[in-house]
């Protein structure tokens, strides 16, 4: 590459730090990061209820805990896509 010309990725070779990496990526998909915060705090609380569990046995509350959190990401991340289907055709920018 000549030392005139202009580095192709130069908005990503400016970013460099891995914070403002993070930001913009949380803010071009918001919905990832609720999935993940989601997904934590129900395995939190299934953490918590493990102690309290009673009769039932360590499998069964272990696939209602793995259920649950799924349930939680995977209904993130359709309200994600509804949101960027929602973004690029229903509120189109002007070009």
């Amino acid at each position: 590459m000549s030392s005139g010309q202009e580095s192709v990725f130069s908005e990503y070779e400016t970013d460099t730090s891995q914070t403002s990496k993070l930001l913009r990526k949380f803010k071009e998909t918001p919905f990832v990061p609720i999935g993940m915060a989601g997904f934590a705090m129900v395995v939190g609380y299934g953490l918590y209820r493990l102690k309290h569990r009673g009769d039932m046995k360590m499998s069964l509350h272990l696939i209602h805990m793995r259920v649950a959190a799924q349930g939680f990401v995977v209904g993130a991340i359709t309200c994600g896509v509804l949101y960027s289907m929602f973004r690029e055709y229903v509120v189109k920018p002007k070009e």
